[in-house]
């Protein structure tokens, strides 16, 4: 492991808001999309990143960012961002613009992470996760008063879940989100990807591309486009190394990132499904992800209503090679159940020395 390098793993912060005027509500408000550019950059410099390349369909707009990805809907807004990115300073300029812009008020928050591999890099709050909880509790209105926070382990060193969760209501089902209670959310986590598959994913001194063209041809040439053939992708390569991309497909984003320098090498895919999707869907899915990256270390976070949707993930991956280390399950505030499972490359050396 290399004693200091790019951190992969990803902050991410999930805001749900509702509000009474009929143009910021249901599947024709606008809502937060109303939000203007100068006002998501100014979001953006707080966090310490910005825009590179973004894309948007009837439902929501997706942005690849320096440092990850961005997703606005009418109601809702997903920030993901790696590095020592400064995430958790978005919440008062969001706070501030939907309420004063858009009329609309905080109705949940959920703040997820795993390990980081360079904990010592990182800036307050982020230094351990009590302190981030601290933080969110400060930044947060009173209004948010069902609050929960918990780091789910495992039975690998490297990989442990935080989760924080607060709400206006009591409930585990999604504050005003009924019609999504069927809906789960992955958040996977790779670490020490196969070396030759993650060379893909190195840009060719003096290619003479741009972000772009070059993250097109990664996103071809690795079968990351066949991960979801129905998503509008839009991708962006980073120079030297490094990739992301946004999919969007209906209603529903997924995203990608690498970071493939050997030494601390990781990825990250994160998708929405139904608990009514054909239960193959997944299967493929995952199938198509590892191979992809071939992982050594793979953690998968499902978030559901359900308590359905985790027990595909076992099912689809134990075929491939990967062997289900542990399995952690907690209820949380407008989530639900988080369900954090870890597995191992049963070829891998973190496999032999736990056998």
């Amino acid at each position: 492991m290399a004693a200091s390098g790019f951190e992969g793993f990803e902050k991410r912060l999930e805001l749900h808001f509702f509000g009474d005027d009929p143009k910021n509500m249901g599947t024709l408000g606008l809502g937060l999309r109303l939000l203007d550019f100068d006002s998501i950059q100014e979001v953006l410099d707080e966090v310490q990143c910005t825009v590179v390349s973004a894309v948007a369909n009837h439902y929501f707009d997706a942005y690849v960012l320096s440092e990850s990805s961005l997703f606005v809907y009418p109601t809702k807004i997903i920030i993901k961002t790696c590095g020592t990115t400064q995430l958790l300073k978005s919440i008062p300029p969001l706070l501030r613009h939907a309420s004063l812009d858009l009329g609309l008020t905080l109705s949940s928050c959920r703040y997820t992470r795993g390990n980081f591999i360079f904990p010592r890099a990182q800036p307050f709050p982020y230094t351990n996760f009590q302190n981030e909880v601290v933080y969110l509790e400060e930044s947060l209105p009173a209004a948010l008063c069902y609050r929960k926070a918990s780091v789910m382990p495992s039975k690998t060193p490297s990989h442990a879940w935080h989760v924080f969760s607060a709400s206006t209501q009591n409930t585990t089902c999604r504050f005003g989100d009924s019609d999504d209670d069927d809906l789960y959310t992955l958040e996977i986590c790779m670490t020490e990807l196969d070396r030759d598959l993650a060379r893909n994913f190195f840009r060719r001194p003096g290619d003479d591309k741009n972000g772009d063209s070059a993250g097109k041809e990664m996103t071809e040439l690795t079968g990351i486009s066949q991960i979801n053939p129905r998503a509008l992708i839009c991708d962006f390569a980073f120079d030297p190394c490094g990739y992301s991309m946004n999919g969007i497909d209906g209603d529903r984003h997924s995203t990608i990132h690498v970071t493939p320098e050997d030494g601390y090498s990781y990825a990250s895919f994160e998708c929405v499904g139904s608990v009514y999707d054909d239960r193959e869907d997944v299967v493929r899915m995952l199938k198509k992800v590892v191979q992809v990256f071939r992982p050594a270390t793979m953690s998968v976070s499902t978030t559901c209503a359900s308590h359905e949707a985790w027990t595909r993930v076992a099912g689809a991956l134990e075929p491939l090679g990967l062997k289900c280390r542990s399995c952690a399950a907690d209820e949380f505030p407008a989530a639900g159940t988080v369900v954090y499972q870890t597995f191992v490359d049963r070829r891998s050396n973190n496999y032999n020395n736990k056998s």
